[in-house]
């Protein structure tokens, strides 16, 4: 397939990282765990403007579908082959999360709230640690309104493949509902990612209202095992999983699921047609890896690149482990240069 704009369309939670070296006593101050991930409370907001006062911070497009999205455009190297959807705030951490996806070659297309602030990630390392603590803000004021505004219906029907991770469940089962309905009546292609165990357990609801559109299905071997668990598929085998997970009730019967589970440094497992295939994957030298933070986000945006342009699944998978590996050997996802991905 030809790129062309708005071939790919995503829907997230927009997140501007606050990146910036710290030191034990900032992270005992705000109460925070090296290599962890929390959501953010009350104690912690002071937390995001001394980051940029005192620490020389760094500002990085966040969140899990940008990530994903920003990826794939720079290993196309085109711009704007991708747009996305999500919510922020009316302030200028939303201006610079736009810089900032323009910069990266993506077309964002924010809903603004008057009611919240932009999301942030405080992104705090500590030598090869990194603790992260999220304030979703505005991302969680996200309504199905946007996705019906003339532009953005236009969008929708312009693209043909679309990608919503799991944390948006949290945001707007309608709007995801609404893309996947689309996505069936055209036969185009639906993605998602479990993104994280907690949304197996506690948003089993929507998450198996919308399963049944998915034509491409992500996670790793711990969301794969906690979903496993939390349907009573009666196994713990990730392999097994994997092909009962393709095989759950599908409503366009044109594709069969295709499941695919990283797994760290073992094989990506992947069933597809009914057929279980492994990819090795080479092991990095630990003094490379800098942070394995957002290495999903670019297996699947290293993924996302090669499908968008009709290749093999053995062509997406290797571009999906070759960006994972890419961003662990960089400070969150984040990436420069040309990319020189070769099969």
């Amino acid at each position: 397939m030809s790129l062309r704009d708005g071939l790919l369309l995503g829907m997230g939670n927009p997140l501007l990282d606050i990146s910036a070296v710290v030191d034990e006593v900032f992270l005992k101050k705000y109460d925070l765990l090296p290599d962890n991930a929390i959501l953010a409370d009350e104690k912690h907001k002071p937390m995001y403007s001394e980051l940029v006062e005192n620490y020389n911070a760094e500002f990085i497009a966040g969140g899990s579908v940008q990530n994903t999205l920003r990826v794939a455009e720079w290993i196309l190297q085109r711009g704007n082959v991708a747009v996305f959807f999500g919510c922020v705030g009316q302030d200028k951490y939303a201006k610079i999360l736009e810089e900032r996806a323009h910069a990266a070659g993506l077309n964002v297309q924010f809903q603004y709230t008057k009611d919240a602030p932009t999301g942030t990630c405080g992104v705090l390392i500590t030598g090869h640690h990194r603790s992260l603590c999220a304030n979703l803000a505005a991302a969680n004021h996200f309504t199905i309104d946007h996705l019906q505004k003339p532009e953005n219906e236009a969008h929708v029907r312009n693209a043909e493949y679309f990608y919503v991770s799991g944390f948006f469940l949290t945001v707007s089962p309608p709007s995801i509902l609404s893309v996947a309905k689309h996505a069936l009546e055209w036969n185009k292609m639906f993605i998602f990612n479990l993104s994280a165990p907690f949304l197996s357990q506690f948003f089993k609801e929507p998450l198996m209202q919308v399963l049944p559109y998915v034509d491409i299905l992500f996670g790793n071997e711990t969301e794969a095992e906690t979903f496993a668990e939390e349907q009573n598929l009666g196994t713990c085998d990730v392999r097994e999983i994997a092909r009962l997970m393709a095989d759950l009730p599908k409503v366009n019967r044109k594709r069969q699921r295709t499941v695919v589970i990283t797994q760290g440094a073992r094989p990506v497992l992947v069933v597809q047609n009914g057929v279980m295939h492994e990819f090795p994957v080479h092991k990095l030298d630990m003094a490379e890896v800098v942070d394995t933070n957002g290495a999903g986000d670019a297996f699947v945006g290293g993924f996302l690149s090669q499908l968008v342009q009709g290749k093999a699944l053995e062509a997406c998978v290797k571009c999906g482990i070759w960006a994972a590996q890419k961003i662990i050997r960089n400070s969150g996802c984040t990436f420069e240069g040309k990319p020189d991905f070769d099969l």
